[in-house]
């Protein structure tokens, strides 16, 4: 047996699987907020509106974080770069875990926010310099999983734990599992140097790079109109008969996970019908959400394949904006991803809120439909740059 061809299609799960978890730390440190709004309401002596402001800062910080600071420190050892974004989560997790003062949780929620805007903005590229030409999507999906085990089970999980340790030792949790986090990447992750000094590689040279600005309005469009439906997924369930929030949340992220292991098996060889079945997919959810008021069986489907669909949209989009560059650019092209996708999440709430005070929730359904067709058309277009398989 030739060792050496065994050891190429060997896939390096302990590094990769450590970049899974900072994935998770990081989002689970932006979603925590959201389960435990009463308690931080009460522990901070703010009103709960206020405490929901802890998710908003975290994400305006991942919104404008990640380009500037993955530019400036592009010439950096990739896991010492790695390594600060995690002692960024643990100190910051733990002034929020001790911290009576708001403005003193605010502050500390910005700068844990621009640490996940680092880490969304390099972790593709790092799994993708892990593994050979072959398994490169592979490996990001492997590294993209954190996400949807976060929103299934960290959420749910973390809140139920507030109940009986609070939600100051809950942030103390996340701070443990940040120190144990960066003794596994000093273990099993690998380091790869940064971009020389002499790079030309500038953001507005990538952001011109043929398939880029496809590939970054696919994202807008894709994410706002996921973050339309998703933010207000409660109401909008309870417009088409639908109350039972929790079970549907996790038939939704169990769908996800089931997701993430399909599209890593598929995604080296067929990134570009993956990405059109995915938006063809989401556009029949939203039809589904129009025509099964108070009908069951549309429903589930329609969260199943919402789920299915919102599962791999990470490692299909982060591919493809890495698969538009050379290597040398693999890292700012994808903090520009990070970006464009945060906003996106901002963009979602926002439209949301405005359509549920005019047009009624009836209209979320239609408006995701327009947006999901935009986004499908530009992906067809952008064939030769943006979404390409390999041969």
């Amino acid at each position: 047996m030739n060792t050496n061809a065994t050891a190429a299609n060997r896939l390096p799960l302990a590094g990769l699987l450590a970049l899974a978890m900072t994935g998770f730390l990081a989002l689970l440190s932006e979603i925590l907020p959201a389960g435990l709004l009463p308690q931080l309401s009460q522990g901070l002596g703010v009103s709960q509106s206020m405490a929901g402001q802890l998710t908003t800062v975290y994400a305006i910080g991942s919104v404008v974080g990640a380009v500037p600071i993955i530019t400036a420190t592009r010439n950096w050892g990739r896991r010492s770069l790695l390594l600060l974004t995690v002692c960024t989560f643990l100190i910051f997790n733990t002034i929020t875990a001790i911290s009576s003062v708001f403005i003193l949780t605010l502050v500390a929620r910005l700068f844990a926010g621009v640490a996940a805007g680092v880490v969304w903005g390099m972790l593709t590229g790092y799994a993708r310099r892990m593994v050979p030409e072959k398994l490169k999507g592979r490996a990001v999906s492997i590294a993209m999983m954190g996400i949807p085990i976060a929103l299934t089970f960290g959420l749910p999980l973390g809140t139920f734990l507030s109940s009986f340790i609070g939600w100051r030792s809950l942030f103390g949790v996340v701070s443990v599992v940040a120190a144990i986090l960066i003794g596994w990447i000093l273990w099993k992750l690998p380091d790869f140097p940064g971009q020389s000094d002499k790079s030309s590689v500038s953001v507005w040279s990538v952001f011109r790079t043929p398939g880029v600005r496809s590939v970054l309005f696919v994202v807008l469009a894709w994410m706002t109109a996921h973050n339309i439906l998703y933010t207000y997924i409660s109401p909008l369930l309870a417009s088409v008969g639908f109350n039972q929030i929790e079970f549907i949340l996790l038939i939704y992220g169990i769908a996800s996970i089931v997701s993430t292991f399909l599209i890593g098996r598929l995604i080296d060889r067929y990134l570009r019908p993956l990405v059109i079945g995915s938006l063809i997919a989401f556009i029949l959810v939203t039809v589904l959400f129009n025509i099964s008021s108070n009908l069951p069986v549309g429903i589930y489907v329609a969260i199943i394949l919402w789920g299915f669909v919102f599962g791999g949209a990470a490692s299909l989009l982060q591919t493809a904006i890495a698969e538009a560059v050379d290597d040398q650019a693999v890292d700012i092209a994808l903090s520009l991803s990070s970006t464009t996708w945060n906003f996106a999440i901002a963009c979602g709430g926002a439209a949301g809120g405005i359509l549920l005070n005019t047009a009624g929730m009836s209209s979320f359904p239609w408006v995701g439909f327009v947006l999901l067709l935009l986004a499908m058309f530009v992906a067809w277009k952008a064939k030769k740059y943006g979404f390409k398989s390999k041969q």
